[in-house]
C-alpha cells in the first residue's frame, strides 16, 4: 500500500516552498491572528489537494511560482472551509487538536476562516490568470452548494444513490477538479490533457468522500468524528443507502423508514450502521472505490505516457482508498 509519506518524498521540495508560503502569506501585524495561525499550522494534515495541484503542473513541466501561488490558495481555502464547519457543527477536536471555536469562540474562529479566505483570493490573484481567479471563485460557490444540498437531504430524507452522488461532487469533489483545473492553468495548458486530468480528479473526489464515509460506520479512537455523527446529522450515506435501496431484505423496508426518522437516538444509528455492515453495504463501497480508480488509471494510461507522475497519480489513488483515517 503507498504510504502518504512516500508520494509526499517524490515532491518535497514543492511542498516545502508551498507550506513556507502559506506561513509567511498568514503572517501579520495582529499578534492573535499570527499566534492563532501559528497554533493551526503545527498540523498540516494531509494535503491531497495541494499534491494534485502540483502533480497535475508536474505532468507538463517543472512547478513555477504561479503554480505554488495555486496551491497555496486551494489549501487555505480548504482549510477556511474546516474552521468554518467546526463552528457549525460546534466540533471541538480536529486533526487531535482543539479546534479554534474551543479554544477561543466563534467570533474569533469565523474570522479567522475569512482571513484564510481572503489570503486564497490574494494568491490566486498574484498568478495573474483570471482562469485560476474563476477557479477558485467557483470552487467557493459549488462547496457552499454541497453542503447547503446535504442539509436539504438531511432534512427532507431524499434517499437515492444520484443525490448523493451529487452532493459529494459538489461537496468534494469540485475541490478536486479545481486542483487538476489550477494546476493545469498555471502551466499554460487548457485543452484535451486539462479535461482528463479533471476528470481523473473528480473520481478522485468521489472515492475519497466514500471512503471518509465508510469510516463512520465503525468504531475508531483514529478518526476524527464521532462514529455514526453523520446519521446522527441525518446524512444517510453510500453504504446504508446501497443495503436499503437493493437489498430484498424484508427489514429494508423497516431499516428505510428508520433512516426516514428525525433525532435518531444512539442505539437506532448503532441498528443502522451494523445492518448495513452485515448486509454488504461497506463491501459496496470499496466496489464502487475500485470501480473509480480503475476508470481513472485508464483514463490516464490512454492520454498520458509513462513516468513517475502518471504514476504517483496512481499512488495517490491508491492511497486514498486504502487509508485508516
Amino acid at each position: 500500500m503507498p504510504q502518504l509519506e512516500q508520494i509526499q518524498q517524490h515532491i518535497h521540495s514543492e511542498l516545502e516552498t508551498l507550506n513556507n508560503r502559506i506561513h509567511s502569506e498568514l503572517f501579520s501585524s495582529n499578534q492573535l491572528i499570527n499566534q492563532i495561525v501559528s497554533n493551526y499550522l503545527t498540523s498540516k494534515g494531509k494535503q491531497i489537494r495541494p499534491i494534485i495541484v502540483l502533480l497535475s503542473a508536474k505532468m507538463f513541466g517543472q512547478v513555477n511560482d504561479a503554480v505554488i501561488s495555486a496551491a497555496t490558495a486551494v489549501e487555505l481555502l480548504h482549510n477556511s472551509s474546516l474552521i468554518h464547519d467546526d463552528v457549525v457543527d460546534e466540533s471541538k477536536i480536529r486533526r487531535g487538536k482543539k479546534t479554534i471555536n474551543s479554544v477561543w469562540d466563534n467570533h474569533i474562529a469565523v474570522l479567522i476562516g475569512d482571513f484564510f479566505v481572503s489570503t486564497a483570493l490574494r494568491q490566486a490573484i498574484s498568478t495573474d490568470d483570471l482562469r485560476i481567479v474563476n477557479s477558485l471563485s467557483r470552487l467557493g460557490k459549488l462547496l457552499s452548494l454541497g453542503e447547503l444540498d446535504q442539509i436539504y437531504n438531511a432534512r427532507y430524507h431524499t434517499l437515492t444513490e444520484d443525490a448523493y452522488f451529487e452532493i459529494i461532487g459538489r461537496k468534494t469533489a469540485s475541490l478536486f477538479v479545481a486542483c487538476a483545473e489550477m494546476g493545469c492553468y498555471a502551466m499554460g495548458v487548457d485543452d484535451e490533457r486539462m479535461d482528463v486530468l479533471c476528470e481523473y480528479a473528480r473520481l478522485l473526489g468521489l472515492a475519497f468522500q466514500i471512503r471518509d464515509d465508510v469510516f463512520d460506520y465503525f468504531d475508531s479512537d483514529e478518526i476524527g468524528k464521532p462514529t455514526g455523527n453523520d446519521l446522527l446529522e441525518g446524512k444517510v450515506t453510500l453504504p446504508l443507502l446501497h443495503v436499503m435501496l437493493n437489498a430484498d431484505d424484508p427489514k429494508a423496508e423497516e431499516m428505510t423508514a428508520l433512516a426516514r426518522k428525525d433525532d435518531l437516538s444512539v442505539q437506532e444509528v448503532s441498528t443502522l450502521c451494523k445492518y448495513a455492515r452485515d448486509n454488504g453495504g461497506i463491501e459496496y463501497a470499496y466496489q464502487t472505490m475500485e470501480r473509480l480508480r480503475n476508470n481513472g488509471v485508464e483514463l490516464l494510461e490512454s492520454h498520458f505516457p509513462d513516468s513517475e507522475v502518471r504514476r504517483l497519480f496512481v499512488e495517490v489513488f491508491d492511497y486514498i482508498i486504502a487509508r485508516k483515517k
